[in-house]
């Protein structure tokens, strides 16, 4: 699965600690989450799809590998 958080973040020009704090989780889950290295629960995925303003379909993308 394939994210864009990271342009989402720069969109709104914050930093992954403040996101976390705004969503309740730690930096390095949202560290992870960019880096595919964590698949966020569906909660924290609704989470950050309210949190953006997007879908959650327009956070996350499913690859052909998965």
């Amino acid at each position: 699965m394939k994210n864009n958080l990271k342009v989402e973040r720069a969109i709104k020009d914050i930093t992954q600690e403040e996101l976390a704090r705004q969503i309740g989780v730690t930096r390095q889950a949202i560290n992870s989450i960019e880096l595919n290295k964590y698949v966020p629960s569906t909660i924290l995925a609704l989470r950050l799809s309210q949190f953006f303003g997007k879908t959650v379909n327009e956070l996350f993308s499913l690859e052909d590998t998965d």
